[in-house]
């Protein structure tokens, strides 16, 4: 492996600045775009991808950021990674690539493939190059045939195993992981599988849900979280939202009709609206800032400021088979391995029709049958305890979302709070002690002697 000092990852290149406004000093790529072209003799990096079994090379886009070439592709995968007879399917990657001698940074959404050229921060402290892998059930990434049967979090590692392996054929360099949410919970998954494919792992905001009987710490932080005339009024607004709720599903309802949507998935347009004002509470403080409390609509709010917040806050849309239909995926797992936290509903208990309504199986069609695995999440969390090394989680302090986190006990690895921080976080937020730890810790990872 070539071994990259912090003095040379820091000192190759001028800095780089994140488009999220990251005001770290980063390693910004050795070479600028045209030094990316081939010289006399050298082996340009797109044929060097052609040459991968497997792997086709879709499309290289002309949007990469100096320094960067970014390419669109396609990797054949199993759809079973223990049975080859249940054929393949093609998976969707991105590739930023910057030198093959550099760091690479493996990163997933968890959900489907981003196609804007975004270096993730990882990628932007070390100047490395940066491979995304879509998670298979989500966006182009879709084996053939009915059901999710091969929707696991163990298959979806070994895809990111295979991914690794062919890949350091051309990036034999330090590899790290990253993601952020359910894209690091895969990240997590993927190391307890295949521990010694990446040299690092960096996850931001992911959620641990070790034990789906018991959500008590969900419904704690819930009733702790912010001040208490913020946490009032989000639940007064939802008593308003379920008081006009006649009206306000016949606004949603032709808000549906005029964009030839429908619920059935769900259910209905009123089932759909009650799970909104049921999540509104914990997608509220996911993802508020203080000021954001002086928004929710009072007592005197009119049912045009009551939808206007419920859908900023909810999504309203999400809730709708368009879009809905495309998040099945999310929903089966957190059904069948990932499970759920929990939302508190003793405020609005007399107003609620829908039991169960927030429930994984709602956003399921009823063909497809869902069986938890109560095995699989406490597998997880005990291998992340007893051995998850060189591992940095990065964590809100007023995120819901991380109630329940993870707690690293292998050597080299910490969990890092951002003071007052939501669900989206990063290093570059963190207090200056800790902030020096994760840098040193990423460098040190990437080969620093």
């Amino acid at each position: 492996m070539r071994v990259w000092t912090r003095r040379r990852l820091l000192t190759s290149a001028a800095s780089a600045v994140s488009a999220a406004g990251l005001a770290a000093t980063a390693a910004a790529p050795a070479r600028a775009a045209d030094a990316l072209r081939p010289g006399p003799g050298e082996r340009d990096i797109a044929d060097a991808l052609r040459s991968l079994p497997g792997l086709r090379l879709i499309e290289e886009r002309r949007d990469g950021e100096p320094g960067y070439r970014h390419f669109v592709l396609g990797l054949r995968q199993p759809v079973d990674h223990t049975n080859p007879a249940a054929g393949t399917f093609e998976q969707r990657l991105t590739l930023l690539h910057t030198a093959a001698d550099r760091p690479m940074v493996l990163t997933t959404t968890g959900y489907h493939a981003v196609l804007t050229p975004r270096r993730s921060e990882p990628a932007i402290l070390l100047g490395a190059s940066q491979l995304q892998v879509e998670h298979r059930y989500f966006g182009a990434s879709l084996p053939a045939g009915p059901g999710y049967a091969h929707l696991t979090i163990r298959q979806a590692a070994d895809d990111h195993h295979r991914v690794v392996r062919l890949f350091r054929r051309l990036y034999p360099g330090a590899w790290i992981s990253t993601g952020s949410s359910k894209g690091g919970m895969a990240s997590v998954y993927h190391r307890r599988f295949h521990p010694g494919d990446v040299d690092g792992t960096v996850v931001y905001s992911a959620p641990n849900n070790a034990d789906d009987r018991d959500d008590s710490a969900y419904l704690r932080f819930l009733e702790s979280v912010g001040t208490a005339p913020g946490r009032e009024a989000v639940k007064a607004a939802q008593r308003q939202l379920l008081l006009r709720r006649a009206e306000l599903v016949a606004r949603y309802e032709a808000w549906a009709s005029a964009e030839g949507d429908t619920f059935r998935i769900i259910g209905s347009a009123d089932q759909a609206f009650e799970i909104a004002v049921l999540r509104v509470l914990f997608m509220f403080w996911q993802r508020a800032t203080p000021a954001d409390v002086a928004t929710i609509p009072g007592p005197r709010a009119t049912a045009d400021e009551l939808y206007a917040w419920l859908d900023a806050w909810a999504g309203l849309p999400l809730y709708a088979d368009t879009a809905a239909r495309r998040y099945v995926p999310y929903w089966y797992q957190i059904g069948t391995q990932l499970g759920y936290g929990d939302v508190p509903t003793a405020h609005v208990a007399d107003l609620l029709r829908h039991p169960d309504g927030i429930a994984a199986r709602s956003f399921v069609p009823r063909d497809v049958p869902m069986v938890f695995d109560p095995a699989a999440m406490p597998d997880i969390d005990r291998w992340v305890r007893r051995r998850g090394s060189r591992m940095l989680f990065v964590n809100g302090a007023q995120d819901p979302s991380v109630a329940e986190h993870f707690r690293p006990g292998g050597a080299d690895s910490r969990v890092l709070w951002v003071p007052g921080g939501n669900h989206s976080v990063d290093i570059a937020r963190l207090s200056p002690a800790d902030r020096a730890w994760a840098e040193e810790a990423l460098y040190r990872w990437a080969g620093r002697q």
